[in-house]
């Protein structure tokens, strides 16, 4: 059996895609088909599963690193926005989609919020059975 963190991280999200497909409570929003996923980017999305594949890329960012904030995966998603003449910058990626995924997985009971002294989404047991799924069909 081969863990998460030893996997090809791509093949684990596409694997954890599919399955978050098939959920009742992970659903795209309406406007996910128009909305860019930060500043730094010029266009919408191509892929039309980009929702899960981004909502499977969170949860292994959770498992793989502990309690994760919001503000942490803002980050983790930025990138480099072209200003023109001027030098170009980081900017965050975009909390708003970042949270509604977290507040999917949560309802899905695959995350919860950290009681401890870190602050932060963590992994369930149910998150956990879910990842360990995906490492052993590999």
């Amino acid at each position: 059996m081969t863990t998460i963190k030893k996997m090809n991280p791509k093949e684990v999200n596409d694997q954890l895609a599919e399955q978050l497909k098939k959920m009742d409570t992970m659903k795209a929003p309406e406007w996910s088909n128009f909305v860019k996923t930060g500043n730094h980017k010029e266009r919408p999305p191509e892929n039309p599963d980009w929702w899960y594949n981004r909502a499977a890329s969170i949860l292994r960012n959770i498992y793989t690193h502990g309690p994760v904030g919001i503000s942490k995966m803002r980050t983790k998603y930025g990138g480099r926005k072209n200003r023109g003449r001027k030098p170009e910058k980081f900017v965050r990626a975009s909390g708003n989609i970042i949270r509604k995924i977290t507040q999917q997985l949560r309802k899905s009971d695959l995350i919860k919020l950290s009681d401890g002294e870190k602050k932060g989404n963590i992994i369930t047991s149910k998150g956990q059975s879910m990842l360990d799924k995906v490492g052993k069909k590999k």
